[in-house]
């Protein structure tokens, strides 16, 4: 399977935090840090990989679009910001990792993981007892934690961001369990019913943790701050004093619409927008009002041909022939206000050339 070379840095930085430890105990299961890489790095890859392309797909239309250098969850870079971009990268990162690790427990992918039957016959409320096969999140989380928890080394107000925002992306995948139930009875009657907690789709956890973003507490902490005990002890009360479920960043976030080399941020300029469009959102709808107009740019619509197999038919014996079909789609792009009305004109004058041949 692909997968983008942060998420390779990710592993590795993951493994030679391991081979740290000497051993740590889950579910009464004992076993050595490098064995249990070895045991759960497909499912952390594989976590870390989706938190990647649910942080692209949640800010696809904003003018931060989760470009690839914001990817990397070091905390040694000194290009990293602590804005609330950087807290939803740790966030979704974490949840992923934890998804992915409870979504393959239950699947039977580790031989010492199973169900969550420990509140089964205990009553949940009116009229339903908890049983079944719930999706083991304890150990999700607790696997988890050890993984993307161990990138954090120091002692300072940014490694304890981070690790507030890991927690908050766990709580996030807690937090959207969804309950399933069982009717049981007499001739199909639900005089009891029987629920258990299953894991929602990530989407879900994606869409969560947006409007956490939106929502995210900045946390203002003394310039200089250093790793002295009397410091910890103040950045550690800070933030205990803030819910686990919340999002936390230190620094404003910088003006995404303009191209900035040194902190790898893009600009908007070039970036494609939507107008027009079925199912379309209300957030994609302002997206060119978002990117372009507010950002000092212009909406610019280009036109593209489209060839797609159309009209297929099943000949005997035994081949599909398809049409090749032509589809003329507009799209719409951000330029600077100049460079549209050039573009419109050297439009206009191939389309006068064309027709001049015609005649």
């Amino acid at each position: 399977m692909f997968m983008h070379l942060e998420v390779f840095y990710y592993i590795f930085i993951l493994v030679a935090h391991m081979r740290s430890y000497c051993c740590w105990s889950v579910n009464n299961f004992l076993m050595t840090g490098p064995k249990a890489y070895l045991i759960y790095s497909s499912s952390v890859a594989a976590g870390a990989q989706s938190g990647i392309e649910e942080c692209k797909y949640q800010f696809a239309w904003d003018r931060w679009n989760c470009p690839e250098r914001a990817l990397q969850l070091s905390t040694h870079s000194s290009l990293r910001s602590a804005n609330r971009e950087t807290a939803f990268v740790h966030a979704i990162s974490s949840a992923g990792v934890m998804y992915t690790l409870t979504r393959n427990c239950s699947l039977g992918d580790f031989d010492n993981c199973g169900c969550d039957d420990s509140r089964n016959g205990q009553r949940g409320g009116h009229g339903w007892l908890w049983g079944g096969c719930s999706d083991n999140v304890g150990f999700g989380e607790a696997i988890s934690k050890q993984f993307v928890d161990a990138l954090e080394t120091g002692q300072d107000s940014r490694a304890a961001m981070n690790l507030h925002n890991n927690e908050a992306g766990r709580k996030a995948v807690k937090g959207t369990m969804q309950k399933t139930c069982k009717c049981h009875g007499v001739s199909g009657s639900c005089t009891t019913q029987t629920c258990w907690l299953q894991l929602p789709e990530f989407r879900e956890v994606g869409n969560y943790l947006k409007e956490k973003y939106h929502r995210a507490l900045k946390v203002d902490l003394l310039r200089g701050a250093g790793n002295s005990a009397a410091s910890r002890g103040a950045v550690a009360e800070t933030f205990s004093s803030i819910s686990r479920k919340e999002l936390v960043h230190l620094e404003d976030s910088p003006d995404y619409c303009l191209e900035n080399r040194t902190l790898g941020l893009p600009g908007t300029e070039g970036r494609e927008c939507l107008k027009k469009g079925k199912n379309l959102s209300k957030w994609e709808k302002r997206s060119c009002k978002r990117l372009c107009g507010e950002c000092g740019l212009a909406v610019e619509e280009r036109k593209a041909e489209m060839v797609s197999s159309c009209n297929c038919k099943f000949h005997w014996c035994c081949a599909v022939k398809c049409e090749q079909c032509r589809k003329t789609v507009t799209k719409y792009f951000c330029v600077k206000k100049g460079q549209r009305g050039r573009n419109e004109s050297a439009g206009s004058r191939r389309k006068n050339l064309r027709l001049r041949k015609k005649h």
